[in-house]
């Protein structure tokens, strides 16, 4: 059977993720140790004791999931066929299939978040979740918005689950018209910025160069990115991909389709949480997906 890796994106972070990792694997506490030696800072201590506050920052929110999900992937020791990551996981993907070194890839981690964060400072914007509307309606609703400010979807998350992203203007506008076409849940997120908009423009300009100076290999097997559903495995469509990202919809829904349609039907999510289990119970009913980010869940599923 066909294995693939799954790895989240911000907001599956928790107060206390990869500590019984740590306390119980000498790998997970060198490569914490490690990444506080390049963060410069107690990313451990924020992971496994917070404040849950500090932690929700974008800065070290993305950091702390990227590397408690390569240590779960690199702890399952299997040889998977093909992985994926929603929006910051696409970068553990790329560790995982050996396109980035894990220190090359903390690093590109860091400063994205930081740029992501400062963008949502010099653009200000946020993002809603939109519960039970049909894509296109949720399309149109950002076009009719658009003349009250940026607004677009920024995550293709499942059937009937998409995130809008742009400015408060324009959120607000696409929320009425929504409202208006009977949409079941219209919600705003707690965000600090517009990210997978064009008010993350900043950021995308400064990672470029970022990218540019960073060791990107080919892949060892697919990596589907999150630009175009697809699977990738150059070196030079994965640094064309992570530059896009940045202001790109994430097309999570289209990349489980693909997935599954490729003959995947095993998936493993490494990391925090299990959003993106329940996102593919929503598209791919028949496939099978365990959740691993503890030291019990890694035992279980070896």
């Amino acid at each position: 059977m066909n294995t693939a890796l799954l790895f989240p994106g911000q907001a599956s972070q928790y107060v206390g993720m990869g500590k019984n990792l740590y306390e119980h694997h000498p790998r997970a506490k060198e490569l914490f140790d490690f990444a506080n030696d390049i963060m410069e800072y107690d990313l451990r201590t924020l992971c496994f004791e917070g404040p849950a506050e500090e932690l929700k920052q974008t800065k070290f929110t993305q950091p702390g999931i990227f590397v408690h999900s390569v240590i779960v992937a690199e702890l399952l020791e299997i040889d998977p066929a093909a992985a994926a990551g929603h929006s910051l996981g696409e970068y553990s993907a790329l560790v995982a299939a050996g396109a980035l070194s894990f220190e090359d890839g903390l690093r590109l981690v860091k400063k994205r978040g930081e740029l992501m964060q400062e963008s949502g400072t010099r653009s200000p914007g946020t993002m809603a979740a939109v519960i039970g509307a049909e894509t296109a309606v949720v399309e149109e609703a950002c076009r009719e918005a658009a003349e009250a400010g940026i607004v677009q979807p920024a995550n293709f998350n499942s059937p009937g689950q998409i995130v809008i992203s742009g400015s408060i203007t324009g959120i607000d506008r696409a929320m009425e018209i929504l409202k208006k076409h009977g949409v079941r849940i219209v919600k705003k997120l707690p965000v600090s910025g517009a990210f997978h908009s064009p008010l993350m423009q900043y950021a995308q300009d400064e990672l470029g160069a970022v990218l540019d100076g960073t060791v990107i290999r080919d892949a060892a097997f697919p990596v589907y990115a999150n630009v175009t559903a697809a699977p990738v495995t150059t070196a030079a469509a994965i640094r064309d991909n992570l530059l896009r990202q940045v202001t790109s919809p994430v097309l999570w829904h289209g990349s489980m389709d693909r997935m599954y349609n490729d003959g995947f039907t095993r998936f493993i999510e490494c990391g925090p949480g299990n959003v993106l289990q329940g996102l593919l119970k929503r598209i791919a009913p028949e496939s099978e997906c365990l959740t691993v980010g503890t030291h019990e869940e890694l035992i279980s599923a070896k």
